[in-house]
Protein backbone atom coordinates (compact mmCIF):
# COMPACT_ATOMS: atom_id res chain seq x y z
CA UNK A 1 0.00 0.00 0.00
CA UNK A 2 1.13 3.24 -1.25
CA UNK A 3 1.16 6.34 0.81
CA UNK A 4 -1.48 8.28 -1.59
CA UNK A 5 -4.04 5.01 -0.81
CA UNK A 6 -2.79 5.47 3.39
CA UNK A 7 -4.15 9.05 3.17
CA UNK A 8 -6.84 8.38 1.44
CA UNK A 9 -7.97 5.56 3.78
CA UNK A 10 -7.11 7.57 7.01
CA UNK A 11 -9.61 10.81 5.49
CA UNK A 12 -12.32 7.82 4.40
CA UNK A 13 -11.74 6.58 8.05
CA UNK A 14 -11.85 10.03 9.70
CA UNK A 15 -14.77 11.28 7.56
CA UNK A 16 -16.90 8.19 9.32
CA UNK A 17 -15.32 8.97 12.41
CA UNK A 18 -16.91 12.46 12.79
CA UNK A 19 -20.54 10.90 11.31
CA UNK A 20 -23.14 12.14 13.80
CA UNK A 21 -21.24 14.85 16.31
CA UNK A 22 -23.44 17.78 16.69
CA UNK A 23 -21.19 20.49 15.32
CA UNK A 24 -19.79 20.84 11.82
CA UNK A 25 -16.70 22.58 12.16
CA UNK A 26 -13.92 23.00 14.68
CA UNK A 27 -13.68 26.78 13.85
CA UNK A 28 -16.71 27.46 16.24
CA UNK A 29 -15.78 29.71 18.94
CA UNK A 30 -17.83 27.90 21.59
CA UNK A 31 -16.74 24.13 20.64
CA UNK A 32 -13.47 22.65 21.73
CA UNK A 33 -12.90 19.18 19.58
CA UNK A 34 -10.42 16.56 20.61
CA UNK A 35 -9.29 13.92 18.85
CA UNK A 36 -9.36 11.04 20.92
CA UNK A 37 -6.74 7.78 20.14
CA UNK A 38 -9.89 5.17 19.74
CA UNK A 39 -12.02 3.51 18.03
CA UNK A 40 -15.07 4.23 19.67
CA UNK A 41 -16.10 5.20 23.48
CA UNK A 42 -17.01 2.27 25.61
CA UNK A 43 -18.41 3.97 29.22
CA UNK A 44 -19.09 7.08 31.07
CA UNK A 45 -18.97 5.86 34.01
CA UNK A 46 -15.79 6.59 36.20
CA UNK A 47 -15.97 3.37 38.27
CA UNK A 48 -16.05 1.50 34.80
CA UNK A 49 -13.46 2.56 32.11
CA UNK A 50 -10.82 0.10 31.43
CA UNK A 51 -10.37 2.55 27.94
CA UNK A 52 -8.12 5.02 29.49
CA UNK A 53 -9.32 7.95 26.36
CA UNK A 54 -12.65 7.56 27.99
CA UNK A 55 -11.50 9.37 30.71
CA UNK A 56 -10.77 12.48 28.74
CA UNK A 57 -14.79 12.31 28.93
CA UNK A 58 -15.25 12.12 32.53
CA UNK A 59 -12.55 14.21 33.41
CA UNK A 60 -15.16 16.66 32.40
CA UNK A 61 -18.06 15.37 34.03
CA UNK A 62 -17.70 13.90 37.25
CA UNK A 63 -15.49 15.32 40.17
CA UNK A 64 -14.13 13.90 43.84
CA UNK A 65 -13.83 15.00 47.12
CA UNK A 66 -10.29 16.71 46.32
CA UNK A 67 -7.79 17.14 43.69
CA UNK A 68 -4.70 18.35 42.60
CA UNK A 69 -4.39 21.85 40.65
CA UNK A 70 -5.07 22.19 36.87
CA UNK A 71 -1.79 20.49 35.19
CA UNK A 72 -0.30 19.02 37.97
CA UNK A 73 -0.18 16.12 40.39
CA UNK A 74 0.31 16.69 44.41
CA UNK A 75 3.04 15.23 45.40
CA UNK A 76 2.45 15.80 49.05
CA UNK A 77 -0.98 15.64 50.57
CA UNK A 78 -0.91 19.12 51.58
CA UNK A 79 -0.44 19.93 47.66
CA UNK A 80 -4.13 18.83 47.04
CA UNK A 81 -7.24 21.48 47.30
CA UNK A 82 -10.86 21.39 48.13
CA UNK A 83 -13.17 20.16 45.68
CA UNK A 84 -16.40 18.67 46.67
CA UNK A 85 -14.84 18.60 50.11
CA UNK A 86 -14.46 21.84 51.21
CA UNK A 87 -12.25 20.44 54.39
CA UNK A 88 -11.07 17.36 56.11
CA UNK A 89 -9.43 15.99 58.88
CA UNK A 90 -6.90 13.02 59.54
CA UNK A 91 -6.47 11.03 62.67
CA UNK A 92 -3.30 10.87 64.54
CA UNK A 93 -2.96 6.92 63.41
CA UNK A 94 -4.49 7.87 60.00
CA UNK A 95 -6.93 5.60 59.98
CA UNK A 96 -10.01 7.63 60.12
CA UNK A 97 -10.57 10.61 57.82
CA UNK A 98 -13.62 13.37 58.33
CA UNK A 99 -14.82 15.47 55.06
CA UNK A 100 -17.22 18.78 55.16
CA UNK A 101 -19.12 18.84 52.20
CA UNK A 102 -19.68 21.58 49.65
CA UNK A 103 -23.24 22.84 50.24
CA UNK A 104 -25.66 23.69 47.04
CA UNK A 105 -23.16 21.45 44.63
CA UNK A 106 -26.02 20.31 42.08
CA UNK A 107 -25.71 17.35 39.91
CA UNK A 108 -26.14 17.39 36.10
CA UNK A 109 -29.66 16.73 34.67
CA UNK A 110 -31.70 18.09 37.46
CA UNK A 111 -30.76 15.28 39.71
CA UNK A 112 -30.57 17.63 42.75
CA UNK A 113 -28.46 18.34 45.49
CA UNK A 114 -25.56 16.25 46.40
CA UNK A 115 -25.24 15.30 49.76
CA UNK A 116 -23.32 12.88 51.61
CA UNK A 117 -25.69 10.24 50.68
CA UNK A 118 -24.43 10.18 47.20
CA UNK A 119 -20.68 10.33 48.76
CA UNK A 120 -21.45 6.93 50.91
CA UNK A 121 -23.41 5.77 47.46
CA UNK A 122 -19.96 6.92 45.17
CA UNK A 123 -16.95 5.04 47.37
CA UNK A 124 -19.77 1.76 48.55
CA UNK A 125 -20.09 1.04 44.25
CA UNK A 126 -15.91 1.65 44.14
CA UNK A 127 -15.14 -0.69 46.97
CA UNK A 128 -17.39 -3.51 45.81
CA UNK A 129 -17.02 -3.10 42.22
CA UNK A 130 -15.03 -1.48 39.03
CA UNK A 131 -11.75 -1.05 38.47
CA UNK A 132 -9.59 -0.73 41.11
CA UNK A 133 -11.29 -2.85 44.01
CA UNK A 134 -7.61 -3.65 44.83
CA UNK A 135 -6.41 -0.10 46.37
CA UNK A 136 -10.12 0.52 47.60
CA UNK A 137 -9.83 -2.85 49.35
CA UNK A 138 -8.01 -0.63 52.08
CA UNK A 139 -11.52 1.57 53.03
CA UNK A 140 -13.20 -0.41 55.27
CA UNK A 141 -16.34 2.34 56.12
CA UNK A 142 -18.13 4.77 54.78
CA UNK A 143 -20.72 6.71 56.89
CA UNK A 144 -22.65 9.83 56.47
CA UNK A 145 -21.96 12.27 59.29
CA UNK A 146 -25.38 14.65 58.69
CA UNK A 147 -26.07 15.84 55.17
CA UNK A 148 -23.34 17.38 54.99
CA UNK A 149 -20.32 15.56 56.47
CA UNK A 150 -18.83 12.16 55.41
CA UNK A 151 -16.52 9.53 57.65
CA UNK A 152 -14.42 7.14 56.17
CA UNK A 153 -12.52 4.77 58.07
CA UNK A 154 -9.38 2.61 56.62
CA UNK A 155 -8.26 -0.64 57.81
CA UNK A 156 -4.47 0.40 57.61
CA UNK A 157 -3.20 3.75 57.82
CA UNK A 158 -2.81 5.31 54.85
CA UNK A 159 -0.19 8.37 55.08
CA UNK A 160 -1.49 9.16 51.01
CA UNK A 161 -4.79 8.73 51.19
CA UNK A 162 -5.91 11.61 49.55
CA UNK A 163 -3.95 10.81 46.31
CA UNK A 164 -4.26 7.11 46.33
CA UNK A 165 -8.00 7.01 46.80
CA UNK A 166 -9.89 10.36 47.14
CA UNK A 167 -8.43 11.46 43.40
CA UNK A 168 -9.35 8.66 42.10
CA UNK A 169 -11.26 8.34 38.64
CA UNK A 170 -13.11 5.33 40.83
CA UNK A 171 -14.17 7.61 43.76
CA UNK A 172 -15.85 10.35 41.89
CA UNK A 173 -18.77 11.47 43.10
CA UNK A 174 -22.12 10.48 41.09
CA UNK A 175 -25.66 10.84 41.77
CA UNK A 176 -27.20 7.56 43.66
CA UNK A 177 -29.99 8.39 42.28
CA UNK A 178 -29.65 8.77 38.69
CA UNK A 179 -27.84 5.63 39.22
CA UNK A 180 -30.01 3.61 40.71
CA UNK A 181 -32.97 4.41 38.52
CA UNK A 182 -30.89 4.14 35.14
CA UNK A 183 -29.04 0.71 36.23
CA UNK A 184 -27.27 -0.40 33.54
CA UNK A 185 -27.79 2.46 31.30
CA UNK A 186 -25.72 4.79 33.81
CA UNK A 187 -22.69 3.55 32.15
CA UNK A 188 -23.34 5.43 29.28
CA UNK A 189 -25.53 8.01 30.42
CA UNK A 190 -23.18 10.30 33.13
CA UNK A 191 -24.95 12.43 35.31
CA UNK A 192 -21.79 13.92 37.60
CA UNK A 193 -21.17 16.84 39.04
CA UNK A 194 -18.63 18.51 36.90
CA UNK A 195 -18.25 21.58 34.87
CA UNK A 196 -19.66 19.61 31.57
CA UNK A 197 -22.73 17.38 31.31
CA UNK A 198 -23.22 15.14 29.09
CA UNK A 199 -25.47 15.75 25.63
CA UNK A 200 -24.70 12.46 23.75
CA UNK A 201 -23.00 9.33 24.07
CA UNK A 202 -22.62 8.28 20.00
CA UNK A 203 -20.71 4.41 20.69
CA UNK A 204 -19.91 4.93 16.94
CA UNK A 205 -17.30 7.38 18.07
CA UNK A 206 -18.01 10.44 20.12
CA UNK A 207 -19.00 11.86 23.35
CA UNK A 208 -20.71 15.04 23.56
CA UNK A 209 -20.96 17.78 26.13
CA UNK A 210 -22.11 21.16 26.58
CA UNK A 211 -21.63 23.18 29.58
CA UNK A 212 -23.02 22.86 33.23
CA UNK A 213 -24.74 25.77 34.08
CA UNK A 214 -25.43 25.46 37.75
CA UNK A 215 -21.97 24.41 38.11
CA UNK A 216 -21.01 25.48 41.73
CA UNK A 217 -17.77 26.88 40.92
CA UNK A 218 -16.20 29.15 37.69
CA UNK A 219 -18.09 28.16 34.92
CA UNK A 220 -16.64 26.52 31.82
CA UNK A 221 -15.25 29.14 29.17
CA UNK A 222 -16.04 27.11 25.93
CA UNK A 223 -19.60 25.65 25.95
CA UNK A 224 -19.33 22.55 24.20
CA UNK A 225 -16.67 20.27 24.56
CA UNK A 226 -17.01 16.78 21.96
CA UNK A 227 -14.20 13.81 22.16
CA UNK A 228 -14.22 12.13 18.47
CA UNK A 229 -12.77 8.94 18.37
CA UNK A 230 -10.35 8.83 15.01
CA UNK A 231 -8.27 5.47 15.69
CA UNK A 232 -6.38 6.02 12.65
CA UNK A 233 -3.37 7.96 13.19
CA UNK A 234 -3.16 9.54 10.07
CA UNK A 235 -6.72 10.23 9.85
CA UNK A 236 -6.16 11.90 13.39
CA UNK A 237 -3.39 14.08 12.27
CA UNK A 238 -5.07 15.75 9.24
CA UNK A 239 -8.31 16.58 11.29
CA UNK A 240 -5.59 18.17 13.41
CA UNK A 241 -3.68 20.29 10.69
CA UNK A 242 -6.95 20.54 8.36
CA UNK A 243 -8.66 22.29 11.66
CA UNK A 244 -11.08 19.95 11.89
CA UNK A 245 -10.14 19.43 15.56
CA UNK A 246 -9.05 21.53 17.98
CA UNK A 247 -6.47 18.64 19.77
CA UNK A 248 -5.77 15.60 19.69
CA UNK A 249 -4.49 12.29 21.36
CA UNK A 250 -0.63 12.49 19.92
CA UNK A 251 1.13 9.90 18.02
CA UNK A 252 3.62 8.51 20.77
CA UNK A 253 6.13 7.61 18.53
CA UNK A 254 9.37 8.62 17.35
CA UNK A 255 10.54 11.55 15.45
CA UNK A 256 5.98 12.34 15.58
CA UNK A 257 6.65 16.22 17.32
CA UNK A 258 8.89 17.45 15.14
CA UNK A 259 7.72 15.80 12.05
CA UNK A 260 4.04 17.99 13.23
CA UNK A 261 5.65 21.26 14.07
CA UNK A 262 7.94 21.26 10.66
CA UNK A 263 4.41 21.12 9.22
CA UNK A 264 2.94 23.73 11.68
CA UNK A 265 4.93 25.61 13.48
CA UNK A 266 1.86 26.96 15.22
CA UNK A 267 1.28 24.12 17.38
CA UNK A 268 1.19 23.76 20.61
CA UNK A 269 2.58 20.54 22.68
CA UNK A 270 1.37 19.95 26.11
CA UNK A 271 3.18 16.92 28.04
CA UNK A 272 2.53 15.49 31.62
CA UNK A 273 5.89 14.68 33.25
CA UNK A 274 7.33 11.88 33.73
CA UNK A 275 3.36 10.68 31.74
CA UNK A 276 3.42 6.68 31.53
CA UNK A 277 5.11 4.35 33.21
CA UNK A 278 6.39 1.70 30.23
CA UNK A 279 7.40 -1.51 32.60
CA UNK A 280 8.21 -5.01 31.48
CA UNK A 281 7.13 -8.33 33.44
CA UNK A 282 9.27 -11.22 33.03
CA UNK A 283 6.83 -13.67 33.24
CA UNK A 284 8.46 -16.39 36.29
CA UNK A 285 6.51 -19.02 35.09
CA UNK A 286 7.93 -19.21 31.47
CA UNK A 287 11.43 -20.89 31.42
CA UNK A 288 14.07 -20.15 31.58
CA UNK A 289 13.07 -16.38 33.05
CA UNK A 290 12.76 -18.28 36.46
CA UNK A 291 16.37 -18.11 36.27
CA UNK A 292 17.70 -15.17 37.75
CA UNK A 293 21.08 -14.93 35.97
CA UNK A 294 18.54 -15.34 32.69
CA UNK A 295 16.98 -11.77 34.26
CA UNK A 296 19.93 -10.29 34.65
CA UNK A 297 21.20 -10.55 31.50
CA UNK A 298 18.04 -9.36 29.79
CA UNK A 299 18.36 -5.86 32.30
CA UNK A 300 22.10 -5.37 30.60
CA UNK A 301 21.46 -6.08 27.18
CA UNK A 302 18.31 -3.77 27.24
CA UNK A 303 19.68 -0.01 26.99
CA UNK A 304 17.50 2.11 28.66
CA UNK A 305 18.48 5.60 27.88
CA UNK A 306 18.62 4.57 24.26
CA UNK A 307 15.02 3.76 24.62
CA UNK A 308 14.38 6.46 25.99
CA UNK A 309 16.68 8.88 23.62
CA UNK A 310 14.06 7.20 20.64
CA UNK A 311 11.25 8.86 22.10
CA UNK A 312 12.48 12.36 22.49
CA UNK A 313 11.28 14.86 23.26
CA UNK A 314 8.43 12.37 25.02
CA UNK A 315 11.01 9.93 26.54
CA UNK A 316 12.50 9.71 30.03
CA UNK A 317 15.06 7.44 31.56
CA UNK A 318 13.61 5.06 34.49
CA UNK A 319 16.58 4.22 36.83
CA UNK A 320 14.25 1.60 38.99
CA UNK A 321 10.35 1.41 38.63
CA UNK A 322 9.51 5.41 39.89
CA UNK A 323 11.25 8.19 37.99
CA UNK A 324 13.03 10.90 39.70
CA UNK A 325 11.01 13.51 41.32
CA UNK A 326 8.78 11.36 42.86
CA UNK A 327 8.64 9.65 46.10
CA UNK A 328 11.11 6.64 46.35
CA UNK A 329 12.57 7.19 42.81
CA UNK A 330 16.13 6.91 42.33
CA UNK A 331 18.57 8.28 39.08
CA UNK A 332 21.22 5.82 38.38
CA UNK A 333 23.59 7.48 40.06
CA UNK A 334 21.97 7.08 43.71
CA UNK A 335 21.87 3.37 42.89
CA UNK A 336 24.43 0.75 44.60
CA UNK A 337 26.76 0.23 41.51
CA UNK A 338 25.52 -3.78 41.23
CA UNK A 339 21.81 -2.51 40.76
CA UNK A 340 22.87 0.20 37.93
CA UNK A 341 22.42 -2.51 35.31
CA UNK A 342 24.38 -0.75 32.28
CA UNK A 343 23.25 -1.38 28.51
CA UNK A 344 26.15 -4.65 28.12
CA UNK A 345 25.59 -7.17 25.62
CA UNK A 346 29.09 -8.70 26.19
CA UNK A 347 28.07 -9.05 29.76
CA UNK A 348 24.75 -10.38 28.75
CA UNK A 349 25.76 -13.24 27.00
CA UNK A 350 28.17 -14.40 29.52
CA UNK A 351 25.39 -14.38 32.12
CA UNK A 352 23.57 -16.55 29.61
CA UNK A 353 26.26 -18.92 29.45
CA UNK A 354 26.51 -19.12 33.44
CA UNK A 355 22.82 -19.67 33.42
CA UNK A 356 23.55 -22.68 30.84
CA UNK A 357 22.17 -20.93 27.28
CA UNK A 358 25.63 -20.30 25.58
CA UNK A 359 24.24 -19.92 22.40
CA UNK A 360 21.06 -17.22 23.75
CA UNK A 361 17.54 -18.92 23.69
CA UNK A 362 14.42 -17.86 21.68
CA UNK A 363 10.90 -17.06 22.59
CA UNK A 364 7.64 -15.33 21.34
CA UNK A 365 6.13 -12.77 22.96
CA UNK A 366 3.14 -10.36 22.40
CA UNK A 367 2.71 -6.30 21.75
CA UNK A 368 0.08 -4.10 20.60
CA UNK A 369 0.18 -2.37 18.06
CA UNK A 370 -0.55 0.95 19.66
CA UNK A 371 2.26 3.27 18.65
CA UNK A 372 3.88 3.64 22.12
CA UNK A 373 4.02 -0.03 22.72
CA UNK A 374 4.67 -1.18 19.34
CA UNK A 375 7.78 1.34 18.68
CA UNK A 376 9.49 0.54 22.16
CA UNK A 377 8.88 -3.41 21.92
CA UNK A 378 10.49 -3.18 18.31
CA UNK A 379 13.23 -0.90 19.81
CA UNK A 380 13.78 -3.60 22.74
CA UNK A 381 13.30 -6.65 19.95
CA UNK A 382 16.83 -5.41 18.29
CA UNK A 383 18.57 -5.27 21.65
CA UNK A 384 17.93 -7.95 22.79
CA UNK A 385 18.94 -9.84 19.63
CA UNK A 386 22.38 -8.60 19.79
CA UNK A 387 22.91 -9.75 23.63
CA UNK A 388 21.58 -13.16 22.24
CA UNK A 389 18.02 -12.73 22.95
CA UNK A 390 15.89 -13.83 19.88
CA UNK A 391 12.29 -12.39 20.46
CA UNK A 392 9.98 -13.09 18.36
CA UNK A 393 7.21 -10.25 18.92
CA UNK A 394 3.67 -10.33 17.29
CA UNK A 395 2.18 -7.41 17.22
CA UNK A 396 -1.54 -7.32 17.13
CA UNK A 397 -4.63 -5.18 18.45
CA UNK A 398 -4.36 -3.18 21.42
CA UNK A 399 -7.67 -3.99 23.33
CA UNK A 400 -7.08 -8.15 22.48
CA UNK A 401 -3.00 -7.31 23.58
CA UNK A 402 -4.64 -6.63 26.94
CA UNK A 403 -7.36 -9.51 27.28
CA UNK A 404 -4.62 -11.38 26.33
CA UNK A 405 -2.24 -10.14 29.20
CA UNK A 406 -4.85 -10.80 31.51
CA UNK A 407 -5.00 -14.24 30.95
CA UNK A 408 -1.39 -14.98 31.33
CA UNK A 409 -0.66 -15.26 27.47
CA UNK A 410 2.61 -13.38 27.19
CA UNK A 411 6.12 -13.78 27.88
CA UNK A 412 7.51 -10.30 28.55
CA UNK A 413 4.44 -7.99 28.69
CA UNK A 414 4.64 -4.11 28.33
CA UNK A 415 2.51 -2.28 30.17
CA UNK A 416 1.92 1.68 30.11
CA UNK A 417 -0.20 3.26 32.89
CA UNK A 418 0.16 6.80 34.67
CA UNK A 419 0.93 7.02 38.22
CA UNK A 420 0.64 9.68 40.80
CA UNK A 421 3.32 10.38 43.17
CA UNK A 422 2.03 7.48 45.24
CA UNK A 423 4.32 4.51 44.73
CA UNK A 424 2.26 2.23 46.58
CA UNK A 425 -0.10 2.13 43.81
CA UNK A 426 1.85 0.84 41.18
CA UNK A 427 2.96 -1.84 43.31
CA UNK A 428 -0.27 -3.11 43.77
CA UNK A 429 -1.36 -3.10 40.92
CA UNK A 430 1.95 -4.74 39.33
CA UNK A 431 3.49 -6.55 42.00
CA UNK A 432 2.04 -7.76 44.82
CA UNK A 433 0.58 -11.20 45.20
CA UNK A 434 -2.77 -10.49 45.29
CA UNK A 435 -3.06 -8.97 42.06
CA UNK A 436 -1.22 -11.96 40.16
CA UNK A 437 -2.89 -12.69 36.85
CA UNK A 438 -4.98 -16.27 35.99
CA UNK A 439 -5.51 -17.74 33.23
CA UNK A 440 -9.45 -17.26 33.46
CA UNK A 441 -8.76 -13.72 33.26
CA UNK A 442 -10.03 -13.08 37.05
CA UNK A 443 -6.71 -12.03 38.27
CA UNK A 444 -5.01 -8.30 38.13
CA UNK A 445 -1.58 -6.94 36.80
CA UNK A 446 0.95 -8.80 38.02
CA UNK A 447 1.97 -10.86 34.91
CA UNK A 448 5.66 -11.90 36.39
CA UNK A 449 3.65 -14.09 38.97
CA UNK A 450 5.59 -12.12 41.63
CA UNK A 451 5.33 -12.90 44.97
CA UNK A 452 3.59 -16.49 43.85
CA UNK A 453 6.39 -17.64 41.96
CA UNK A 454 9.03 -16.57 44.26
CA UNK A 455 8.81 -14.26 47.30
CA UNK A 456 7.91 -10.52 46.49
CA UNK A 457 7.46 -7.36 48.33
CA UNK A 458 4.50 -7.70 49.90
CA UNK A 459 5.70 -7.98 53.39
CA UNK A 460 7.24 -4.52 52.69
CA UNK A 461 4.32 -3.09 50.67
CA UNK A 462 1.82 -3.98 54.08
CA UNK A 463 4.37 -2.04 56.38
CA UNK A 464 4.34 0.93 53.60
CA UNK A 465 0.81 1.09 53.78
CA UNK A 466 0.17 0.60 57.00
CA UNK A 467 2.80 3.77 58.39
CA UNK A 468 1.15 6.63 59.32
CA UNK A 469 4.51 8.31 58.62
CA UNK A 470 4.54 9.95 55.10
CA UNK A 471 8.67 9.79 55.77
CA UNK A 472 8.63 6.57 56.43
CA UNK A 473 6.15 5.48 53.91
CA UNK A 474 8.88 6.66 51.69
CA UNK A 475 11.26 4.83 53.32
CA UNK A 476 10.32 1.80 52.94
CA UNK A 477 9.18 2.25 48.87
CA UNK A 478 12.60 2.61 48.35
CA UNK A 479 13.51 -0.62 50.11
CA UNK A 480 10.93 -1.95 47.60
CA UNK A 481 12.50 -0.68 44.71
CA UNK A 482 16.15 -2.22 45.34
CA UNK A 483 14.53 -4.94 45.85
CA UNK A 484 12.59 -5.66 42.44
CA UNK A 485 16.25 -4.36 41.45
CA UNK A 486 17.40 -7.67 42.82
CA UNK A 487 14.63 -9.82 41.82
CA UNK A 488 14.48 -8.33 38.11
CA UNK A 489 10.48 -9.46 38.13
CA UNK A 490 9.65 -5.78 36.49
CA UNK A 491 11.31 -3.90 34.45
CA UNK A 492 11.33 -0.14 34.49
CA UNK A 493 11.42 0.71 30.68
CA UNK A 494 10.98 4.62 30.19
CA UNK A 495 8.10 7.09 31.04
CA UNK A 496 6.65 8.36 28.08
CA UNK A 497 5.03 11.73 28.75
CA UNK A 498 1.68 11.87 27.46
CA UNK A 499 1.39 14.45 24.73
CA UNK A 500 -1.61 16.50 23.37
CA UNK A 501 -1.29 18.55 20.12
CA UNK A 502 -3.60 21.05 19.74
CA UNK A 503 -3.89 24.01 17.40
CA UNK A 504 -2.42 27.55 18.53
CA UNK A 505 -5.84 29.72 18.75
CA UNK A 506 -6.56 27.35 21.61
CA UNK A 507 -5.44 28.30 25.53
CA UNK A 508 -5.73 25.86 28.10
CA UNK A 509 -6.07 28.43 30.61
CA UNK A 510 -3.02 26.35 33.03
CA UNK A 511 0.55 25.20 31.83
CA UNK A 512 0.58 21.03 31.74
CA UNK A 513 3.48 20.14 33.79
CA UNK A 514 2.24 16.63 35.52
CA UNK A 515 -1.09 14.58 36.19
CA UNK A 516 -3.07 11.45 34.40
CA UNK A 517 -3.50 11.32 30.72
CA UNK A 518 -5.91 13.49 30.60
CA UNK A 519 -7.15 16.65 31.59
CA UNK A 520 -10.03 19.71 32.23
CA UNK A 521 -11.40 21.83 30.01
CA UNK A 522 -13.19 24.28 31.83
CA UNK A 523 -10.60 27.07 31.90
CA UNK A 524 -10.04 26.78 28.21
CA UNK A 525 -10.74 29.32 25.92
CA UNK A 526 -10.51 29.71 21.95
CA UNK A 527 -9.82 32.50 19.34
CA UNK A 528 -11.55 32.31 15.67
Amino acid sequence: MNRREVLKLGSAAFAASMAGVASSHAQEADVLRIGIAAARPRHSDPNLTTQGSDNWATEQMYEQLVRPDDGRFAVTPEENIPTLAISWTQSEDALTWRFRLREGVQFHKGYGEMTSEDVVYSYQRAITGGTNTTILANVADVQPDGRYGVVIRLKSPDASFLGSTAFLNNTSIVSKKAATEMGERFTTDAVGTGPYELVRFDTNGAIIMKRHEGYWGQKAKIGNVECVYIADTTARTLALLAGRIDMMEAVRAPGWVQSMLQRDRTLKMDMTAPGSFNTLHVNLTRAPFGNLKVRQALMHAINRPAVSQALAPMGGVMACLQPPGFPAGFTTEQLPPELRYPHDPRRARALLAEAGFPNGISFSANSSRREDYSSTMLIVQEQLRAAGFNMDLKIGDHTAYHADNRSDKNTLAMHSSSYPPIPTQLYQQQLAAASVVKADGSGGGNYSHYGVAMPGIDGLLDRALKTSSFRDYEAICKEIELQVLRDLPLIGLSTLSFTVARRGNIDLGYEVKGGYARWRFHRATKRV
